[in-house]
């Protein structure tokens, strides 16, 4: 008889991702707590050389596993071998860094005051979806929410197409061109090559 593996503290990590877009839906300002999981995965691939946080601390991979296996979401199929090829992945990397640069730009325009603060969220870089209530002004200048409802976007888009993807094929799928999965894996291609 097999024996179950051993548990550790960030197996729970899901649960983190389910808490992140619930603060964000009623304060978009927690929305930068995000960049824990945009910096994290970039200092581990840096410092250890390997992916290891994606393997085990990424609370959407995780999130996709249980909803997936254990809840049974997921048709558990083979992906088109293209979603894994090397031309999607980096395509898919640039154009979300571009959706990153534009995000940024907006930030700096309210931060200029060439721009006023949009208080909308907006999925698959296309739809604008109001989100006024998360959102009555604080001590932090209109940028910092502008940043907040910026970042929320990309979180939630990225996080609806693993959703998507997950229910088609394989549980994780997301994870074979996951941006952050995509740039980690390139930081420690480089460190294998210097090393």
């Amino acid at each position: 008889m097999a024996k179950n593996k051993k548990k550790h503290w960030y197996d729970y990590l899901w649960i983190w991702t389910i808490i992140y877009f619930a603060l964000g839906f009623f304060n978009i300002l927690f929305a930068w707590l995000g960049m824990i999981d945009f910096i994290l995965p970039l200092i581990f691939a840096i410092a250890g050389g390997n992916k290891w946080f994606c393997n085990h601390m990424c609370g959407r991979g995780q999130l996709f596993w249980a909803l997936g296996r254990n809840l049974k979401c997921s048709r558990r199929k083979k992906a088109p071998a293209w979603l894994s090829s090397k031309w999607f992945r980096y395509g898919f990397l640039a154009f979300f860094l571009t959706m990153f640069g534009t995000m940024v730009f907006q930030t700096y325009l309210v931060f200029s005051g060439a721009g006023s603060l949009r208080k909308a969220i907006k999925l698959f870089w296309t739809f604008k979806v109001p989100w006024k209530w998360a959102y009555n002004g604080s001590i932090f200048p209109d940028w910092v929410a502008q940043f907040g409802f910026g970042f929320y976007s990309l979180m939630l888009t990225s996080t609806l197409i693993g959703l998507i993807v997950m229910a088609l094929y394989k549980e994780r799928t997301w994870c074979s061109f996951c941006p952050m999965g995509t740039m980690t894996q390139g930081i420690c291609k480089i460190k294998e090559k210097r090393g």
